[in-house]
């Protein structure tokens, strides 16, 4: 798999309140924090990465990332995670006449069997193009946590949030998103959404027996 010098940014900082607050991203499965297994899905498709969390960064330092928090208050949803990440990488990526290097790749920590080929579906689609926003897609839908976004749309991104225009679909569609459509995956026996996420202890729970199926 042919890594890519771009940027992917983590997302966790939400509030996680159907699971009872805290940070969902520790939670453990199958003997391992959910950040764990995302990392792992993550790291050969892209150069850096960079977790997207609110509060003491060092509760993650164990994993050996640059934590960023929102420039947004009050916790302002996934756009303002993909904001921060934008923002990130304005200040760290070494080379904007590299293509790659201005867009990042966006995934969620609560989606422990997301593609392994996400980033390089993204940009196929995109077909190498640095302007172009590209949203993964399913057959349960849209996952506007997992996407391509160019960095020119920092700008626009903040200052819809700014204006508290926080839905992601909304900014998503008004700016001409492509969309890329994943389809299921097998577990075992088992037939998958590929984004398949961790939103109750029952999910965590199927999580589980998956992990062990798959094994």
């Amino acid at each position: 798999m042919q890594v890519r010098p771009i940027i992917g940014v983590l997302l966790a900082g939400g509030r996680s309140s159907r699971m009872g607050g805290g940070d969902k991203c520790l939670l453990r499965l199958g003997g391992r924090p959910l950040l764990a297994h995302a990392i792992k899905r993550l790291r050969p498709q892209v150069e850096t990465m960079v977790l997207n969390a609110n509060g003491d960064p060092s509760r993650f330092a164990s994993f050996g990332l640059p934590v960023v928090a929102d420039s947004v208050e009050d916790f302002a949803g996934p756009l303002a995670g993909v904001l921060a990440g934008m923002e990130w990488a304005k200040a760290h990526q070494p080379d904007a006449s590299v293509p790659d290097a201005r867009c990042i790749v966006t995934a969620a920590t609560d989606t422990p069997f997301f593609p392994a080929e996400l980033v390089a579906r993204l940009r196929q689609a995109a077909a190498g193009r640095d302007d172009t926003l590209a949203i993964a897609r399913s057959e349960d839908g849209e996952h506007y946590a997992f996407g391509l976004w160019p960095l020119a749309l920092a700008p626009y991104l903040r200052r819809a949030l700014d204006e508290e225009r926080r839905k992601a679909g909304d900014f998503i569609h008004t700016h001409g998103a492509i969309f890329v459509d994943f389809e299921p995956q097998r577990i075992g026996a088992t037939s998958l959404d590929p984004f398949f996420n961790i939103n109750e202890q029952r999910d965590l729970a199927r999580a589980e027996a998956l992990l062990k199926e798959g094994a």
